[in-house]
């Protein structure tokens, strides 16, 4: 229940209440004989929610790459489209450089030059877990001025 609470996915929930169960098995013996079901139901949690995180993010990029595909197979947009973007680009570039330099490196290059999270952690010289805490409150902040310069 806890997994199907989290993603809303029977056949995702009962994958991952198969793998807190495989993980359980392996992690006998750090159990500590204290609420089996606290344990578990931790075990579980953290599965679910880092499968939501994985799908969450991997579903971002995917939408990135059909909407592109879609252009291209189009030849071309409409007009307002193409001005529409444009200035969603002015737009999107003036909130880089209102947020903290520190989200936006990490953001450039993600999305820009297409490095993942490890290649930025190699050359920025941080953890991989610094990087998507960075990718992850940046698009936070950069949502927020995003709207704030879109609707005055």
């Amino acid at each position: 229940m806890i997994c199907l609470n989290v993603i809303h996915d029977p056949f995702e929930a009962e994958n991952l209440t198969q793998d807190t169960f495989l993980q359980v098995y392996k992690s006998l013996s750090t159990y500590e004989y204290r609420g089996f079901k606290t344990w578990l139901s931790r075990i579980a949690l953290h599965k679910a929610i880092d499968y939501k995180r994985k799908t969450v993010h991997t579903k971002a990029r995917e939408n990135i790459c059909l909407a592109e595909i879609e252009n291209i197979a189009d030849g071309r947009a409409p007009v307002q489209d193409m001005i529409i973007k444009e200035e969603e680009k002015v737009l999107l570039d003036q909130c880089l450089k209102r947020i903290p330099k520190h989200y936006e490196t990490v953001i450039r290059k993600t999305y820009q030059e297409n490095k993942s999270s490890r290649q930025i952690a190699q050359e920025e010289n941080i953890s991989v877990r610094t990087v998507e805490t960075r990718l992850y409150r940046g698009k936070k902040v950069l949502r927020e001025c995003f709207e704030e310069l879109s609707n005055p």
